[in-house]
């Protein structure tokens, strides 16, 4: 490497990411509302430059804290993003991070020194994002998906107990199927990936409905199939 190349200059690292949740039986990501330029007052996924010193996951862990002052969020790095004017300001290759959470531990702050709003957007109602915010997410969504199939990744929505509708909206709305109540069931149940347990939920006029909760085990199931 030639450090006196000119080509080298004025590059940086974007870390950025989509932040999932079910609200409302809708499936939503986070997003916020910038405050400068560019993009001043577009919605864009979280994110921002990371520091020479620090890590990708250290930067997005700021990054995230700094936009909207979540903390202990899990995610990890899903793909890379490297078109050279994906920022007008100066080459910025971005890091793209996923995650999932339960949109109730969320207490958001709606401003902050870099973002006016902060809010959930429903995954079929995205405004125009800044940047190239629509394509990450859209990889990001596929991702999600892929995941479903392959990790526990829905277990971060039903920390502890969940009827089996419950658990199956979930999927659907994400999956964007309907999916067999017999099926469905068959397959969680007999797969292990979630189990019974001897607590009943009772809601006022409705039929009590037993609760399941998640195994350890690493769900490989393929509702498409």
């Amino acid at each position: 490497m030639n450090v006196k190349d000119s080509r080298y200059d004025n590059q940086g690292l974007h870390v950025v990411l989509a932040l999932f949740t079910i609200e409302k039986d809708k499936f939503k990501v986070l997003l916020i509302k910038r405050k400068n330029q560019p993009f001043i007052n577009k919605w864009i996924l979280i994110g921002g430059c990371a520091y020479n010193n620090e890590t990708g996951e250290e930067a997005m862990s700021r990054e995230l804290y700094e936009k909207t002052r979540i903390k202990n969020v899990e995610f990890e790095m899903f793909d890379v993003f490297t078109k050279p004017n994906r920022s007008p300001l100066r080459r910025m290759i971005a890091i793209g991070y996923i995650g999932i959470t339960d949109s109730s531990i969320i207490d958001k702050f709606k401003q902050t020194d870099k973002a006016s709003d902060a809010d959930w957007f429903e995954i079929d109602r995205i405004p125009e994002l800044g940047y190239d915010h629509k394509e990450i997410l859209e990889k990001a969504i596929d991702t999600l998906k892929e995941k479903i199939f392959s990790t526990n990744i829905i277990k971060k929505l039903f920390p502890n107990t969940f009827t089996l509708p419950q658990l199956q909206k979930v999927y659907e709305k994400i999956l964007g199927i309907e999916l067999d109540r017999r099926n469905f069931r068959k397959k969680m149940l007999s797969d292990k990936i979630i189990i019974e347990t001897q607590q009943i939920q009772k809601e006022l006029n409705k039929k009590a409905t037993k609760l399941y909760k998640f195994t350890d085990k690493t769900s490989k199931i393929n509702f498409y199939k």
